[in-house]
């Protein structure tokens, strides 16, 4: 008996040990795994990680001939020259409106088609939907918006065809800054809310189909069984991605903007993404870009915090 206790306190031993320190054994057969993980890191150390060090250009008067570290520092005279600026508040204005309307009207789309799709019952349907609504987040930006253009074009727009039939004049959906706002929010919902949908798609595919059975046979209809079943399982998710899509608060699609927008509408359409590409790329001024961008960069990690602390209260945060 003595003996048998040993064995075991050793083997106990061992395995305590082998869960605190170096297991070699697990770590030669996770070598493939992390060798194909390298790529990944290297693109996140290179691309997302280094560039991080270049934000000291918005605290220096940045010049290409003495470069990103012998470039002499101005302190805060680049985020003075920044709000001072008279159309400043406007852009931020824009960018907060555009982006707080592509969250309030957008996030709960691809919630609802998921829904939709875990309640088809025919499954040639179910996949030709999902092939339709997902087609458009494969679409580059400069398509959408020469459909954009083909439907709402004030001369020969598609929509403007039925418009004129009902009066003399044709209406400028993409000249009106109502009209822009709206054509602006829906394009982003049409392009992205079926791709977006994947994600609680495979959220609803871990919920036990028992549960829908037994609430049937229970008398719950499918609104009630969307309720007390569906939504709950999906809450998790559901308040992750909403702390996600915070973080992405300030960063209205530049690509989408740039597509859009004209003159006509540039009280609405000038945002901080425009702002930094006319001012930073096509005006050389770096200092003041890097200024805009670090400002946007702690608000949306305010903002993310913020979220996180909301969400925590569900039980649902990400840290």
């Amino acid at each position: 008996m003595r003996y048998i206790e040993k064995v075991l306190q050793t083997t106990a031993s061992g395995n305590v040990l082998r869960k605190r320190g170096f297991d070699r054994r697990r770590f030669r057969q996770n070598v493939p795994i992390m060798l194909m993980f390298l790529p990944a890191l290297a693109f996140f150390l290179i691309f997302r990680y280094a560039p991080i060090g270049g934000l000291v250009i918005a605290f220096k008067n940045y010049n290409f001939a003495d470069g990103v570290f012998g470039s002499p520092w101005v302190g805060f005279k680049n985020f003075e020259i920044l709000f001072s600026q008279p159309q400043m508040l406007q852009i931020i204005r824009n960018t907060i409106l555009l982006s707080f309307l592509q969250i309030v009207v957008g996030f709960p789309f691809p919630i609802l088609v998921a829904i939709l799709l875990n309640e088809a019952r025919k499954l040639w349907f179910k996949k030709l939907v999902q092939t339709l609504i997902y087609l458009p987040h494969f679409l580059n930006w400069v398509i959408i918006g020469g459909i954009i253009a083909l439907v709402f074009a004030q001369e020969k727009g598609i929509l403007n065809h039925f418009v004129t039939q009902w009066s003399e004049t044709a209406y400028p959906f993409l000249y009106k800054e109502n009209s822009w706002i709206a054509i602006f929010v829906g394009s982003g919902i049409w392009k992205e809310a079926g791709w977006n949908a994947i994600i609680y798609l495979a959220a609803l595919a871990a919920v036990d189909p028992a549960l829908y059975e037994a609430a049937s046979m229970d008398g719950a209809g499918k609104l009630r069984q969307i309720r007390s079943i569906t939504l709950p399982a999906i809450l998790p998710t559901i308040a992750i991605m909403f702390v996600l899509s915070i973080g992405h608060f300030m960063e209205v699609s530049f690509d989408q903007i740039y597509v859009l927008k004209n003159s006509a509408v540039s009280s609405v359409s000038e945002v901080i993404s425009t702002w930094n590409f006319r001012v930073g790329i096509n005006g050389g001024q770096f200092s003041l870009a890097t200024a805009m961008g670090f400002f946007e960069s702690m608000v949306a990690l305010i903002l993310v915090i913020a979220a996180n602390i909301l969400a925590k209260r569900t039980g649902n945060s990400l840290w």
